[in-house]
């Protein structure tokens, strides 16, 4: 590789910064954090890149759509100190984490439809007793255990507008009927899904105004869009990095 660093052009700092629209300083904090190979340095003491850095540069800032800024860092830092096994395996946990979020899409959607079939009660809601929760009603805990989640997890989802379970008059406890129960299960999903609390919040709102679901439906349009965008900048960044791996040589 030292060789093939004093190889070609010599690229000053400004010269490889706006040919990929950046600041000088950028590239340095790129090559400080290893993104970048090391530079050389003139007689003076300046930094020289050459083509080898610009086709790090152009690796890296293709990986970061697909794999995120931190992941493509590690990759970038793996090639260059020579663990090109250690950065394929962050390329494969990239890959891996994108079939389970298009699996967690597939079960969002599942859900949609099942909820949209459903008019009566899920499996298990109606048990509690009558005169403690009322007809068609579950407590927090059954609930909480129905979705593999805490109770304080539902109770945050409450004070941020996700759930409205009404007190029992008698006793206190919330209690979330069939609504609630769809709700919770729609705020699951798409927290799965990489949805933020303040992004779900909205979304249940107009179901619940709508008085139904189809205003998750452009949710779950831009959903699978940003999730096929994130696979084709996958091998937009998988095509710049091989053609960095073959110049390393």
């Amino acid at each position: 590789m030292g060789r093939n660093l004093q190889n070609g052009e010599r690229l000053r700092p400004v010269d490889l910064a706006r040919g990929h629209g950046l600041s000088t300083q950028a590239i340095r904090n790129y090559e400080e954090a290893g993104i970048l190979p090391a530079a050389g340095r003139t007689p003076h003491g300046y930094r020289t890149y050459t083509s080898l850095h610009s086709g790090a540069l152009r690796a890296f800032l293709a990986l970061v759509p697909g794999h995120s800024h931190q992941t493509a860092t590690s990759i970038m830092r793996a090639v260059n100190q020579g663990a090109v096994d250690e950065a394929f395996c962050l390329i494969d946990e990239s890959h891996a984490q994108l079939l389970d979020d298009r699996r967690t899409l597939q079960a969002v959607e599942s859900a949609l439809r099942d909820l949209e079939s459903t008019t009566a009660p899920e499996p298990g809601v109606g048990s509690e007793p009558a005169a403690v929760s009322g007809p068609g009603g579950t407590f927090i805990g059954p609930l909480a255990g129905k979705l593999g989640i805490r109770p304080a997890t539902l109770r945050k989802w409450e004070r941020a507008g996700l759930v409205r379970p009404r007190r029992d008059p008698l006793t206190g406890y919330r209690v979330y009927d069939e609504a609630d129960v769809r709700d919770a299960r729609l705020a699951h999903q798409l927290r799965r899904g990489g949805y933020l609390l303040e992004q779900i919040a909205p979304l249940i709102a107009q179901v619940r105004a709508a008085g139904g679901l189809e205003p998750l439906e452009a949710a779950l349009c831009d959903w699978r869009g940003r999730l096929s965008a994130r696979g084709r900048a996958m091998l937009t960044g998988a095509a710049e990095l091989d053609a960095y791996l073959r110049e390393r040589g």
